[in-house]
């Protein structure tokens, strides 16, 4: 599932500060060509079953719009910063061995492209390998808040669909995304519960497809297109933490936690993480303090950070049935609890997760019911109008 990606304004602002600056993405057409995009919602409401809500995003740190590059492109973007930043490359390199001494991380054994096989060593190695990590096995590391494959998702692109911008649906047992990307393609999205894959198996463009129909006039839209790539679909879609660090290793990314893509966070996390952890390792490989010390104080933010929307997209991947969404979060209390408690943690979770899908509205909030006007974060009004039939 690696050749999409969506960035949110977290993400666009953690790729900026990664050396990476917004001149230099603009300087980059093959980025500029996935189109901005305002996010419109269309979701079954139950108070207003058939509305369409379209607004802005709120602005975080200057970005007010979602992107969605192929992966394609912004790793080459990335790799090339990173390059240009002093880093040494290798590309088309695997890895096929952890090599160790008196239980700790010393290396790697591996081969270029028809090359011979080299042993390299390193103070630290950081396994930032996706959710097979080899380095994570290699060592060990151990699991944790693990939970099963609840989800499985399908996805293509597709020349020629009229989208004007992009589009998220959430219908009883179904969730689908819609983004321009690069080359004037489209990406759709749709996610099911896995207890449908062995049945969808049997023709899964149909079973695709019959999603995209349920979701307004989308479906009619797609199939006016052209399908530009084949049908991508996979029910690999863990869900777990696994300790981050040990003697000589290091891992990041979805290396360390890999959660259900139906949220699109995982671009978001890699960023965060890789951000959070290198941060630790300056720390601890520059001297300021023990490294072991500085890696433990990561995994904890990281499992902070991480742990409101995991849970969260848990109940997005469950599809809880009766409901076109998961349960609303927690309300915030009107009255601060007597004296100076502190606010449970858990509630804090919540709060953290919620955040990221529904930030606070400086404007009056949307009401469903009775009226037909919502705000948007920047106060203005956003339209609640019938959804396309």
């Amino acid at each position: 599932m690696r050749s999409r990606s969506l960035l949110t304004p977290l993400s666009m602002m953690l790729v900026a500060a990664s050396g990476v600056r917004a001149a230099y993405l603009a300087s980059v057409s093959a980025l500029t060509a996935a189109r901005e995009s305002s996010t419109s919602r269309r979701p079954d409401h139950p108070a207003g079953a058939g509305l369409v809500m379209d607004g802005r995003l709120p602005a975080y740190e200057g970005v007010d719009a979602l992107y969605s590059p192929r992966r394609t492109v912004l790793d080459t973007i990335l790799v090339e910063a990173a390059r240009e930043a002093g880093a040494e490359v290798r590309e088309n390199f695997r890895v096929t061995q952890v090599t160790s001494s008196g239980g700790r991380v010393t290396g790697t054994r591996g081969a270029a492209r028809g090359r011979p096989e080299v042993t390299e060593t390193a103070s630290l190695l950081i396994g930032a390998d996706g959710k097979r990590s080899l380095i994570a096995g290699a060592v060990g590391a151990r699991r944790y808040r693990e939970q099963p494959v609840r989800s499985f998702a399908s996805y293509s692109y597709w020349a020629g669909v009229p989208v004007t911008c992009g589009e998220l649906y959430q219908r009883p047992g179904r969730a689908v995304a819609v983004f321009p990307t690069n080359d004037e393609l489209t990406m759709v999205y749709a996610a099911a519960p896995m207890t449908e894959f062995a049945s969808a198996r049997a023709d899964l463009e149909g079973h695709y497809l019959r999603t995209l129909d349920l979701c307004g006039d989308l479906g009619k839209r797609v199939r006016s297109g052209r399908r530009a790539e084949r049908l991508r679909a996979t029910p690999d879609q863990p869900n777990t933490f696994r300790c981050s660090h040990g003697p000589g290793w290091a891992l990041a990314g979805d290396a360390g936690v890999v959660m259900d893509s139906v949220s699109a966070q995982g671009m978001t996390h890699a960023l965060r993480d890789a951000s959070h952890l290198s941060a630790a390792v300056v720390a601890g490989l520059g001297g300021s303090r023990p490294l072991a010390g500085a890696l433990h104080d990561h995994q904890r933010r990281r499992d902070r950070a991480i742990r409101g929307i995991y849970d969260f997209t848990l109940g997005l991947a469950a599809f809880p049935p009766g409901h076109a969404r998961p349960a609303p979060l927690p309300r915030r209390r009107r009255r601060r609890p007597a004296g100076n408690r502190p606010v449970p943690r858990r509630l804090r979770r919540h709060r953290a997760a919620g955040a990221v899908f529904h930030p606070p509205h400086r404007g009056a909030h949307p009401r469903l019911a009775g009226h037909r006007q919502a705000h948007d974060s920047h106060g203005e009004p956003a339209v609640l109008r019938p959804a396309a039939t």
